[in-house]
């Protein structure tokens, strides 16, 4: 969840370096940051809060060759001064810096203490700087140090030291993400890539277990008994400008609009308009007599989304939550398929439940945003999305992303008779999302209803999954209670929740049953005096009985999701900004959620 910069080889511009990269990786966590520079000492500064108070408190004459920085998302004691990263040892000169979680704290902290160690924090982090400082009392030079105390923890951990009269960072992971950036003549460590984009995109990922050393110019990766590994070098297609705002006043409005532009990318090369065909190299040879997909979140709903797409293939298909299915796997034969739906490819409860898939001997599938993230390494396959770095905590366009993705494996998996139809709905979708960019009345709708005391967003089929995902973005990022429904569900209780001051969100599309059916619970609604917004395409009659209308472009029933969504994408984000909200760093929470 917190995000971790580090730099060797600028010299005098360390300091910037490492503060540019906090910005950048501010999604990951805003609790607290900090920085610790080495030269002939360590020297560090940290606040409680976000960078800007870390920026206005550090010395501009701060110095040293190398430095690694954190951005903290709190787990073990509350955002304070004392618990921000890094953390040092009695001596002050080791710095640490650390995401994760460590399992064994509470006994490696009774036994420092024991040693006579003083511990200021009350971080589970802490204790890794001092379990250095004996290790090099005793001898050992900062390379075994390092790796002696990294031994003794256990849990989840992307860790980075630097040490007084060094100019090496020595580095290591296990279950959290962390990148080596290769520079002419400097080397950089990050959590994610945007953090040093700016200066490199040629990057080396580190395995779990894996030591990294970086001093100026030059980069080496061990193993965990200290044998060189060859770590090829690959090069990110992304460029510096798409971390950047470009004008907008949130990043999450800029993912909104960067939609159509993403889904071109997800489906560049995969589809054939004129033969109404889906070829995607990468699932390439793939069946399956089931499938199982895994995600939390966002993801999940795109995975609600691509189960419903199977299913009505006539694949066998269901959707998990990845925390339930780590612990409580549903059962697999030789044919499952287990899809791990993951923006980041990070997610740490998604890919515990990909790794229990994996060991059951069943082939899984990553559906990811990242090239070289850690669910696109270990698993069988990898589906990219192609959406582009996103920056906003809540998901967007990545949503998106995983849905015209999930119709792309559906059309890989299955043999359907309208495999045409859906392939020109898709080509046709970033066109149509820009006319509801365009066009749209959200924030028309958000001023309306700002003030009200809840929403509720119902929908069925395949706009149930936008239903919940309408709700969860509603509640990220206004602090307001929202939730989702099967359209038919509303009437089974959570009808007793409405009121004259909480407005119902019913996304219909088309004159099927499903619609009609709808159609009939928004009367039901309004028969309570209970506001209604019509998200819909104009076939159905549902404006009838709608206090106000988001209009959608008419297209086959299972891309229609994909619009309604972005209409209710935008009046989240307008409720929000009318309220004030941190709308790209939303209270408690973190853009890659690295701890189970």
């Amino acid at each position: 969840m917190c995000g971790i910069i580090g730099c060797t080889g600028r010299e005098t511009e360390t300091l910037d370096v490492l503060l540019h990269g906090l910005d950048t990786l501010e999604y990951r966590g805003y609790d607290s940051a900090g920085v610790a520079l080495a030269n002939g000492t360590v020297e560090v500064c940290k606040r409680e809060g976000e960078i800007d108070r870390l920026r206005a408190a550090v010395d501009p004459a701060m110095d040293g060759p190398v430095g690694i920085g954190h951005t903290r998302w709190s787990t073990h004691g509350p955002p304070t001064d004392e618990n921000a990263h890094p953390h040092t040892d009695c001596t002050g000169d080791v710095a640490v810096v650390h995401n994760g979680i460590i399992e064994n704290y509470d006994e490696l902290k009774a036994e420092l203490t024991a040693a006579g160690h003083e511990l200021e924090s009350d971080t589970d982090t802490e204790v890794v700087p001092h379990f250095i400082e004996d290790a090099l009392a005793d001898g050992m030079s900062r390379d075994e140090a390092f790796r002696s105390a990294v031994a003794r923890i256990e849990g989840s951990y992307a860790l980075a030291a630097v040490f007084a009269g060094s100019e090496a960072i020595l580095a290591t992971r296990e279950g959290s993400p962390l990148v080596v950036g290769v520079g002419d003549d400097a080397a950089y460590l990050a959590s994610d890539v945007p953090a040093f984009l700016e200066y490199t995109d040629r990057v080396v990922y580190l395995d779990d277990g894996e030591f990294a050393r970086l001093e100026s110019g030059s980069w080496t990766v061990t193993d965990a008994e200290g044998r060189l590994l060859e770590k090829s070098i690959s090069q990110v297609e992304w460029d510096a400008e798409e971390t950047a705002k470009s004008g907008y006043d949130h990043y999450m409005l800029k993912e909104i609009h960067e939609q159509p532009r993403a889904l071109r990318k997800c489906l560049r090369g995969r589809v054939d308009e004129l033969t109404g065909t889906v070829d995607v190299e990468a699932l390439e040879g793939l069946t399956a007599e089931s499938v199982q997909f895994v995600a939390c979140g966002t993801s999940y709903h795109a995975a609600l989304y691509g189960a419903q797409r199977l299913q009505a293939a006539g694949v066998p298909a269901q959707a998990f939550l990845a925390s339930e299915y780590a612990t409580a796997p549903a059962p697999v034969t030789e044919g499952t398929l287990v899809v791990g739906v993951t923006q980041s490819g990070e997610t740490a409860d998604t890919l515990a439940a990909l790794r229990r898939a994996q060991a059951r001997g069943v082939e899984t599938l990553a559906m990811t945003n990242v090239v070289g993230s850690t669910a696109a390494r270990d698993c069988d396959r990898t589906l990219l999305i192609r959406a582009g770095p996103e920056i906003g905590v809540a998901a967007t366009k990545t949503f998106s992303s995983q849905v015209v993705a999930c119709n792309l494996l559906s059309a890989t998996l299955a043999d359907r008779g309208d495999s045409r139809e859906i392939v020109q709905a898709l080509r046709d979708l970033p066109g149509q999302i820009q006319e509801v960019l365009d066009a749209s009345r959200a924030e028309a709708v958000a001023e309306r209803f700002v003030d009200s005391d809840g929403y509720f967003f119902i929908g069925r089929g395949h706009q149930h999954p936008v239903a919940l995902e309408g709700a969860l973005k509603m509640k990220e990022i206004t602090y307001k209670h929202a939730e989702g429904f099967p359209a038919g569900e509303l009437k089974h209780g959570p009808l007793a929740l409405v009121t004259g001051r909480t407005p119902v969100f019913a996304i219909v599309t088309g004159t099927d049953e499903e619609a009609t059916k709808t159609v009939g619970n928004v009367k039901e609604v309004e028969a309570r005096d209970a506001p209604v917004v019509a998200v819909t395409d104009g076939a159905s009659t549902v404006d009838r009985y709608a206090d106000a209308v988001l209009e959608l472009p008419e297209t086959e029933p299972c891309v229609a999701p994909v619009l309604a969504n972005v209409q209710l994408q935008l009046v989240a984000y307008h409720v929000a900004n009318k309220l004030g909200r941190s709308i790209d760093k939303p209270r408690n929470l973190a853009k890659s959620v690295t701890v189970e």
